[in-house]
């Protein structure tokens, strides 16, 4: 017999019923996303295509080139051990105190309070807002590049790519409704970073071999070089995080915990690989002087910078959707969008309210089209606090009260 309780929180104009049922270990929130749905290895896929990213083309020269080889190498490795750990703790609190805590501003509520739950979607949402607007000035720095490969008249601007690169990411987030659905989306993904991790670090090799001795050293004068390396720090938190975990655990089939267990080691065992592999060979190339995105500083046959760059533009439209999707699953369970995606009503509003997000994460990503700048920031000011010490506070206090 399944029965039903409600719970509301500051910002909910109408109450969330949670339902338990007498098979259930847990009770499950409503939304209007599926939930419960993918394997641990789908899942596991999706945090890869996260940290492989076309944002891995630029770790090289934001990262490495501030830090050295070794602070740069010690540095990726400490961010992901303690990436790892974080996530972990986030990932054994999904069902604590007999609940499903679908989405990350849920568990701080039921922890913390009402005020946290606020706060907690206050920072997440800056979080993935930002996170996608330096996506969507990646598909645009990805368009250029290609542009200027055959046109380097310099007739179009960085700015007019992005706004092309803000209606094809708006067009994929109308046609896929929720996490689940991008399934065979997930494949094409891997497929694409493949493509533009193997012709960077192929070309990066032969350019290495037969260039003179680069230089490592880190440029700048000392004031500045502080500043670039607090930056690069928060590069390394930026990218090997989510700051959307319990939405992306959401998806995962029971047991949840062990199941996410398994794709977060996946994620950061085999899903690391490729992010190391690109960021040392660049720099390794190209020394101080590597760009903030590698297919620049690359040399090689055009068709295949042309392929490289048409493969990022297209990942990182697919990876923003990822990113993009806790505040669509926030707008279509506060509105109630059920029923067929193909339904007139619900494709409307995909079409005005997904549209509308995209098309301010635009105007922004032309406003500020600095990529490197944009990643310290975000990994400053949102992700390392949502990521590393919300989420040891969290799994601190949980443990005292349980």
């Amino acid at each position: 017999m399944a029965s039903s309780t409600t719970e509301r929180y500051e910002d909910d104009s109408a109450p969330r019923k949670v339902y338990s049922e007498q098979q259930l270990v847990v009770e499950i929130p409503e939304t209007a996303h599926q939930i419960s749905h993918d394997s641990w290895f789908q899942v596991g896929f999706v945090l890869t295509t996260g940290i492989n990213s076309s944002y891995v083309l630029g770790y090289s020269g934001t990262t490495m080139v501030p830090l050295g080889w070794i602070a740069g190498i010690v540095g990726f490795i400490i961010a992901t051990v303690i990436s790892l750990y974080a996530n972990s703790l986030i990932a054994k609190l999904h069902e604590f105190g007999g609940k499903r805590h679908i989405r990350y501003r849920d568990l701080a509520g039921f922890i913390y309070g009402r005020k946290a739950y606020s706060l907690t979607w206050a920072l997440q949402y800056v979080n993935l807002f930002m996170i996608n607007t330096g996506y969507i000035i990646l598909a645009g720095q990805a368009l250029k590049a290609v542009y200027v490969l055959f046109r380097d008249d310099d007739a179009m601007k960085l700015p007019y790519f992005i706004a092309i690169s803000g209606i094809v990411c708006a067009m994929f987030a109308i046609g896929i409704p929720h996490l689940s659905a991008l399934r065979i989306w997930l494949g094409f993904s891997t497929l694409f970073s493949l493509v533009y991790i193997v012709i960077a670090i192929t070309l990066s090799v032969r350019d290495g071999i037969e260039a003179p001795a680069r230089d490592y050293s880190i440029p700048g004068t000392t004031t500045s070089k502080i500043f670039t390396t607090i930056g690069a720090a928060a590069n390394l938190v930026f990218a090997f995080n989510t700051g959307m975990l319990p939405e992306i655990q959401a998806t995962v089939r029971q047991p949840v915990v062990e199941n996410m267990m398994k794709a977060l080691y996946f994620q950061f065992s085999v899903g690391v690989l490729p992010l190391y592999a690109v960021t040392f060979v660049g720099y390794w190339a190209y020394g101080s002087q590597t760009s903030t995105y590698l297919l620049n500083s690359v040399n090689g046959p055009v068709w295949v910078k042309t392929v490289a760059s048409i493969a990022s533009f297209l990942q990182t439209v697919i990876a923003l959707h990822i990113f993009a999707s806790p505040m669509y699953e926030y707008l279509d369970t506060r509105y109630g969008i059920k029923g067929s995606p193909l339904a007139f009503q619900n494709l409307s509003f995909r079409i005005m309210v997904r549209g509308g997000y995209l098309a301010i994460n635009t105007f922004v990503a032309a406003l500020l089209p600095f990529l490197g700048d944009f990643m310290s920031l975000t990994g400053a000011v949102s992700t390392f606090p949502l990521t590393f010490v919300l989420a040891n506070h969290m799994y601190l206090v949980a443990k005292e009260n349980s």
